[in-house]
């Protein structure tokens, strides 16, 4: 199908196509927190742009101080993960495991924070190009809750389980250049220069036969989609009785309140 193919019009991302590359940009700035909806539209975005022939590799983007600073802790409701009830979990990894489906590879341009389901966003894309003023961390250990979004998968597969667990169980974060030499990122480039560095990458990808890339990239990434989809079913379930305990409930209100967590194991 042809480039002519509408690209769609979505109310918290924009997606562009110049050439043989694709930008699908988060626009909920200054954090872009993600909500259902808006991995629903990213989704979406990947599946219309897979049918598109003149789209041979996506650059996922974001406006703002943040790439995505993950859940919105003060509107829960509309956060999927942290939201009152398993439902809207459930919704929110259906819509990512579908970014994970999708055949086009994909880079992202990391220029902020990539924070819990952020990074998990972060992720599912195959490349991550950043700077060190940005930062990762999957801290949900510091909320009192589980990782979600696949990243107890994800985040393994890529820095190994060691590394991975000392990132999960001390909540830490690190910098953009702490993260291009764990292996969570791949290139480091100064912060005004993120998005053209990872357009850089693309369009490079973008010069080897599309066939060709599409084929190796899904033997490189055979099983990951149906392997996350998997985890994120453990991971509801161990999200699920997290989410009634106090201790969430203290890690929550610790963090709007910019202190160590008090938490009394009940």
């Amino acid at each position: 199908m042809r480039a002519e193919l509408t690209l769609g019009v979505y109310a918290d991302i924009g997606v562009e196509l110049s050439g043989h590359v694709a930008t699908v940009e988060l626009r909920r700035p200054p954090d872009n927190y993600f909500s259902n909806e808006m991995i629903a539209q990213i989704a979406q975005a990947h599946e219309t742009l897979d049918k598109i022939d003149d789209c041979r590799v996506i650059v996922l983007c974001s406006q703002g101080k943040s790439f995505c600073a993950g859940a919105d802790l003060k509107n829960r409701p509309d956060t999927g993960a942290t939201g009152e009830g398993g439902g809207t979990a459930k919704h929110l990894y259906r819509e990512a495991i579908r970014i994970f489906r999708t055949r086009k590879p994909v880079v992202a341009a990391v220029q902020g924070a990539a924070i819990g389901g952020g990074m998990g966003l972060a992720l599912s894309a195959d490349f991550r190009v950043t700077c060190s003023e940005a930062r990762f961390s999957v801290n949900f250990s510091r909320l009192g809750f589980h990782p979600g979004f696949g990243l107890t998968y994800t985040l393994p597969r890529l820095i190994g389980p060691q590394k991975a667990a000392l990132l999960f169980l001390t909540g830490r974060r690190i910098t953009g250049r702490e993260a291009v030499d764990m292996g969570v990122a791949d290139i480091l480039a100064a912060q005004t220069e993120v998005r053209a560095a990872a357009l850089a990458l693309a369009a490079e990808i973008a010069q080897s036969a599309p066939l060709a890339v599409m084929s190796i990239r899904e033997t490189m990434r055979r099983g990951l989609a149906d392997a996350v989809e998997a985890m994120t079913e453990r991971e509801l379930f161990e999200q699920e009785w997290l989410r009634r305990t106090e201790d969430f409930q203290e890690g929550v209100k610790a963090w709007g309140e910019r202190r160590p967590g008090n938490f009394k194991l009940r």
